[in-house]
């Protein structure tokens, strides 16, 4: 992959000719045929509010990120994507390499299943909250005197709804049985426990711990395979191994930092959302690509001008 100019943030691909499926909070989608193009932008959301800042290089990050959890966890999941490099792409898309490089695949097409797989291996997070007012986590009872970061052993596979808008709710083992049926929710669960088990060990061997990450799976030719993204900063809690102590909140590699920032202003947490400040841009952009250093052991290939730092 050649280097890649991420001064300016990605917050919309425009591709003329292309037909546009969805646009999510972070990612563009569009329609290929018997294949899907994602684009992961540089948007970011925080309390399911997408922002008007974007932080440079994170569709990057993501996209990457992604790729190399694919690619190392495949023998555990198959997974959805074609390539990723954009010489592999039809021609159409030739003209719009600017957009794709780098935070861009192309996909197969699948049934998803209408199941997020969250798993927990740390108490943190609003599982924290859930054991403080209730003593359990999701419904899931848990020995009581444990405290905030502690470890969860073994983890928690805890799944919940996929809404498009507002608030994803936490659902049983139970009502994913009702939703997908028992052999299909005990696949779901037990390949979402593998790959933490997996990654999880990966992670720490280069010193951050998995808190708790959120996977998801569709449907293709009766075949389970793990879609969307990857372990990323996006959809898991990153903490660096060195300094942890239970009993309090951790730094994380993730958006956290953005969500603290937020919790201090006079927001309602409703659209439209406030901008972030350059400061705050710029430290979540080198959180989000440290975790990629760190895990991968590479640097990502971008470049950032004056245009980042203002």
């Amino acid at each position: 992959m050649n280097r890649i100019d991420a001064s300016r943030p990605l917050l919309e691909t425009r591709l003329p000719g292309c037909s546009l499926w969805r646009r999510g909070k972070v990612r563009d989608v569009y329609d290929l045929g018997e294949q899907l193009l994602i684009v992961a932008t540089h948007r970011i959301s925080a309390f399911d509010v997408v922002l008007p800042s974007g932080i440079p290089a994170k569709g990057i990050v993501l996209t990457q990120l992604s790729l190399f959890w694919f690619r190392l966890l495949a023998d555990v999941a198959p997974h959805h994507v074609v390539t990723a490099d954009v010489a592999e792409y039809p021609p159409a898309l030739q003209a719009h390499r600017s957009q794709l490089e780098g935070r861009s695949m192309i996909v197969r097409k699948t049934a998803p299943v209408p199941v997020e797989c969250v798993v927990r291996g740390y108490l943190s997070g609003s599982g924290w909250k859930d054991y403080r007012r209730e003593g359990a986590v999701c419904g899931i009872p848990l020995p009581p005197g444990m405290r905030e970061s502690q470890r969860l052993d073994p983890p928690l596979f805890t799944p919940s709804t996929k809404a498009e808008t507002g608030h994803d709710e936490n659902i049983s083992l139970a009502q994913v049985a009702h939703l997908l049926g028992p052999e299909r929710a005990a696949a779901v669960r037990d390949v979402s426990l593998e790959i933490y088990r997996q990654a999880s060990a990966h992670a720490e061997e280069r010193g951050i711990i998995l808190a708790d990450t959120k996977f998801e799976f569709g449907v293709r030719d009766e075949r389970l395979l793990w879609i969307d993204e990857a372990l990323t900063p996006d959809s898991s809690r990153f903490w660096p191994r060195a300094g942890y102590e239970p009993g309090r909140g951790q730094p994380s590699f993730d958006k956290q930092y953005v969500r603290d920032y937020l919790e201090t202003l006079a927001w309602d947490k409703r659209p439209p959302g406030p901008p972030l400040p350059p400061d705050v841009v710029r430290r979540t952009r080198d959180n989000y690509l440290e975790a990629y250093a760190r895990l991968t052991g590479a640097d990502l290939p971008v470049a950032f001008g004056p245009a980042s730092e203002r």
